[in-house]
């Protein structure tokens, strides 16, 4: 009987002794397996058949949801009266995105198209594509804006034009229309006579040239032999960095994070999963640590300086001509329309500009912008991508569709992604 108590005694010995040889092994090689798992999925690698497949087809489904600003007094407002709105939606699209002409380069580079297509969700929306909503008819309205400057008789026959086709100030259609394209006889006027004027060569409509279409040429690093630049952009249709403006900080591609200030900065490229192009790469700084299901994250949002003007911070004077802070100018890349980007409601703006549109109530749970963030592997987690199409609009001489309207930044629409 002692003999067995002395086994099992060693036997506890023994197990106690492997047990912790075993955690501490485990403590120095675990990270270290880990870490090598990570980068094995991280690294774009047609040999890792599962994350290879989520890459080229991402599985995980992406959501845009579009809210409209109707206008209640568009009468009154075409009276020099202020523009009252009331919001409308959201109208809840579920969008698919799908990689197409994949090569690899023997620079660790893999070029891509990522073409997308957008289905309706009508259980997800607060109403149909066939809802009914008034908003600012871009057509008539920004060509206002872009004539101003012309003489006064090329600003009388524009609006002969107008008259002739039956294109007034506001446009009064449904969703679905507004979103994916009308008929107008307008636009076909201008397609036949002045090609490459509108950036869609069929059907007119906000989000018409977005649909079953691809987002350009892409080269990025595929992180073998260097998991530092897995995903970083090398190039966009064959170039290397856009021409916004005539200072290089302004057009080169930005890496996907970095530390600016003393403190960490993420760096969205130029043409990210926002699909109203916005002219420039968006740098979101780091707010707070958090987690997710047991996963860590960081929190990373839009600063107050994302959109402020060049007055308030110097280093945006590359995108203007400004206006007041909050608003981005985006006109060089919507074909010179005057068209500004804020967040929604204009959260985060001058408040000068609350004022002129009633109806609007800007607060950060509904309308800041965030990405959070994996820490090691920098896939994201959770994603608001957050922004509000305006219309700059006045009035111009000559041009009598635009009558008595006061200057106001006019909100149109806002997403989020």
């Amino acid at each position: 009987m002692a003999i067995n108590k002395s086994r099992v005694a060693i036997g506890f010995i023994v197990a106690g002794v492997l047990a912790v040889v075993f955690g501490t092994v485990l403590t120095f090689v675990g990270p270290l397996i880990i870490d090598d798992q990570i980068v094995k999925n991280t690294v774009i690698d047609p040999n890792n058949d599962m994350s290879y497949t989520m890459w080229r087809d991402i599985p995980v489904p992406f959501f845009m949801s579009v809210y409209f600003f109707n206008i209640l007094n568009p009468q009154e407002l075409l009276k020099g009266e202020k523009p009252m709105v009331e919001q409308r939606g959201p109208y809840v699209y579920r969008k698919r995105c799908q990689k197409d002409n994949i090569t690899f380069h023997a620079n660790d580079t893999v070029s891509y198209l990522e073409y997308r297509s957008y289905f309706f969700e009508p259980s997800m929306s607060a109403g149909n594509e066939s809802d009914v909503v008034t908003i600012p008819n871009m057509l008539v309205l920004g060509a206002a804006i872009m004539m101003e400057n012309q003489p006064y008789l090329v600003r009388l026959m524009i609006s002969a034009t107008f008259k002739k086709f039956k294109e007034g100030p506001f446009l009064t259609k449904s969703v679905g229309e507004l979103m994916w394209g009308y008929d107008s006889e307008l636009v076909e006027f201008l397609n036949s006579y002045f090609p490459g004027m509108l950036p869609s060569t069929g059907k007119f409509g906000l989000f018409a040239e977005f649909n079953n279409s691809n987002t350009g040429l892409f080269t990025i690093f595929t992180g073998q032999n260097d998991i530092r630049k897995a995903h970083k952009v090398d190039s966009w249709n064959g170039l290397t960095e856009v021409r916004c403006d005539h200072r290089p900080y302004f057009n080169h591609f930005r890496d996907k994070g970095q530390i600016l200030n003393n403190g960490m900065v993420l760096s969205l490229p130029l043409h990210s999963r926002v699909d109203i192009c916005i002219c420039r790469s968006m740098e979101l700084v780091y707010q707070r640590p958090g987690v997710m299901k047991g996963i860590p994250l960081y929190r990373f949002v839009a600063p107050k300086t994302l959109f402020a003007n060049g007055t308030d911070y110097a280093p945006n004077e590359g995108f203007c001509p400004c206006r007041q802070s909050g608003l981005l100018n985006v006109s060089s890349c919507r074909h010179n329309s005057p068209v500004f980007i804020s967040h929604p409601h204009f959260y985060n703006a001058d408040p000068v500009l609350l004022d002129y549109v009633q109806g609007l109530s800007p607060n950060e749970d509904e309308h800041g912008l965030f990405i959070d963030i994996h820490p090691q592997t920098g896939v994201p987690l959770n994603v608001s991508i957050r922004l509000q199409l305006n219309l700059y609009m006045k009035k111009v001489s000559g041009i009598t569709e635009t009558s008595k309207i006061s200057e106001v930044v006019m909100p149109m629409i806002w997403f989020e992604e």
